[in-house]
């Protein structure tokens, strides 16, 4: 900004009392701090240095000019160390949304331990599973799972999902354990509103037709019908992963297993990422990554 050329110069000058050590303490060469300084004077229309061979000293402009300068150097200095305050301590507030159960037991948790860590931070989370319109509701950040496809939106990988098929011990012990995708037409399935399940048998995507005693649109019901031995049921690891490493629930049709789907954080496009958010979005990706089902 040409308001601000010369400024520089021109104090170091005045406090060095040279512009050969008011160089060297900038980095530049004389003819530079020579030629800024001049200019500055044009620019101003007065003449703010007395120049000999021996002696340099300010004019009364020059004089007052320098009280003003160093009151706006030093107000500049204030302003970039608020600006780094606010990336090593972020305030205010910040806005996003998460889906509602994977949100509930992993990012909100995340979420308090983030803001505990800063509590200067003000905080809004919306769980829900209708896609919110970012731009539209202020959103500073959504998390989203599976497929993108807003391409008007910037995204980052924080984890991946994997869906399981599983049912009790119990279950496997009276009715066996199906060895194909076929086979699960035998089978009493707990279903998540619909009355098909995904796979992938030789890298193609397959849709696998079921049935079952129980359907309902909470996860947290059907993984509890499972371990009770009502069904198989297909849920992300998420709510099933604990149940599998302590037995009560048991994986088949493994080789069938989905590929993994992506767990990302997404922000508007034509937004600059603030600090803060930037911070957020490295905290989820960080804590997500160290904790891999």
């Amino acid at each position: 900004m040409a308001g601000w050329e010369g400024i520089h110069e021109f104090v170091a000058v005045a406090d060095s009392g040279s512009f050969t050590r008011a160089a060297r303490q900038l980095g530049i060469s004389v003819a530079q701090v020579s030629r800024q300084i001049s200019q500055l004077e044009a620019r101003l229309g007065a003449k703010l240095l007395y120049r000999t061979t021996r002696q340099l000293s300010l004019t009364e402009a020059g004089g007052l000019y320098l009280t003003h300068c160093r009151q706006l150097l030093e107000s500049l200095a204030d302003a970039e160390q608020a600006v780094s305050r606010l990336q090593a301590a972020p305030q205010g507030k910040l806005k996003l949304t998460a889906p509602l159960a994977y949100g509930q037991s992993h990012i909100a948790p995340l979420l308090l331990d983030f803001m505990q860590r800063y509590p200067q931070l003000e905080v809004g989370l919306n769980l829900s599973n209708q896609l919110q319109d970012l731009v539209h509701e202020g959103y500073d950040l959504a998390i989203r799972i599976g497929h993108l496809s807003d391409s008007s939106l910037m995204a980052r990988k924080l984890s991946q999902r994997r869906h399981h098929i599983c049912a009790a011990p119990a279950y496997l012990a009276r009715h066996g354990a199906p060895q194909r995708p076929g086979d699960l037409a035998g089978h009493a399935c707990l279903l998540l509103g619909q009355d098909s399940w995904h796979l992938q048998q030789g890298g193609r995507r397959q849709t696998v037709r079921v049935q079952g005693p129980l359907r309902c649109n909470n996860a947290q019901v059907l993984a509890d019908a499972a371990l009770r031995g009502m069904g198989l049921v297909q849920l992300p690891d998420y709510y099933v992963a604990a149940h599998l490493e302590s037995g009560a629930l048991r994986e088949v049709l493994a080789d069938y297993a989905e590929p993994e789907e992506g767990i990302w954080a997404l922000y508007p496009h034509n937004r600059q990422l603030s600090p803060k958010v930037r911070l957020l979005v490295d905290f989820l990706a960080e804590a997500l990554s160290s904790v891999q089902p």
